[in-house]
């Protein structure tokens, strides 16, 4: 008799992929020494190359920091490094250039807690934490307001299509909402949640483009048609009571965006002039 499989478990959800954070900084000399010099990611050589954006490369994901009024997400972004060690030295080395700013880090039970100039929070991972990942962004973690998960939960199982459960994590619940195969968003229950919503905004890939669109647009929560391969919502809610929950905008792109899957090119940190190895100047990710 052949061998039977529980297919189920190999299904991915709706949302294919979580391609970017994006927030706001005042200085682009800072975001450099932060996200390139001392966490070791990429500036995107070909877009958005200027004065006012940088695109920041992490494997298969991004940072984008336009410039003006910083931006502080309400939580933290995870991501996963080749090598901590490596990374804890050269944040040693940048942050005497970055005193007066929020700039800090520290070891924070198996992993790196790293606040940028500006206050958002990275914890950071060395590889097998999540799986084959050795460069990129597992999670976005936000902080919602207490009685929220279920309802989150709710809203992203019935109108995003994207698997969601609640589970409890240090005494808080929290609404785990799967993307793609190694990708999640998790919501944390948590006292003294920050109510302003500053425009932070997150980026996602779905394969059912019109389905959640036309959902959100009979509740009323499409906030921006872009074009036709993208459009934008940025208010949550319980779809058992149209109650509002929480406020973080969604870029959605559709599969047929043309950015889809763009190959982004990861430079080796761990090259110098001083110790150059003729062929190790790209990251294999």
């Amino acid at each position: 008799m052949s061998q039977t499989y529980d297919r189920a478990t190999q299904n991915v959800g709706n949302i294919i992929s979580l391609e970017h954070v994006n927030t706001r900084v005042s200085d682009q000399t800072q975001a450099h020494l932060f996200y390139v010099s001392g966490m070791g990611f990429t500036r995107d050589p070909y877009i958005d190359f200027g004065l006012r954006n940088m695109w920041i490369n992490l494997g298969r994901q991004q940072f984008h920091l336009p410039l003006g009024a910083p931006q502080v997400l309400r939580g933290a972004s995870g991501v996963v490094v080749p090598d901590v060690q490596a990374l804890q030295g050269r944040l040693e080395r940048v942050g005497k250039h970055l005193a007066g700013t929020a700039f800090d880090w520290r070891e924070d039970h198996g992993h790196l807690t790293v606040s940028c100039p500006w206050g958002n929070r990275i914890e950071v991972f060395a590889p097998g934490a999540f799986g084959a990942m050795r460069l990129g962004l597992p999670y976005v973690r936000l902080d919602v307001p207490r009685g929220t998960a279920e309802g989150i939960a709710r809203f992203y199982s019935d109108i995003m299509g994207a698997p969601a459960d609640v589970a409890e994590a240090d005494g808080s619940a929290v609404a785990r909402v799967a993307i793609g195969n190694e990708q999640a968003l998790h919501y944390r229950e948590a006292d003294g949640v920050v109510d302003h919503y500053d425009g932070h905004h997150i980026a996602v890939y779905i394969a059912d483009f019109s389905g959640p669109y036309e959902r959100l647009l009979e509740r009323g929560l499409i906030s921006r048609e872009s074009n036709e391969v993208e459009y934008r919502f940025q208010r949550i809610v319980d779809p058992a009571s149209d109650d509002a929950l929480f406020e973080i905008e969604h870029e959605v792109r559709s599969l047929t965006h043309p950015l889809y899957a763009r190959p982004l090119v990861n430079r080796n940190p761990a090259q110098t002039n001083v110790d150059y190895v003729r062929g190790r100047d790209a990251l294999q990710v």
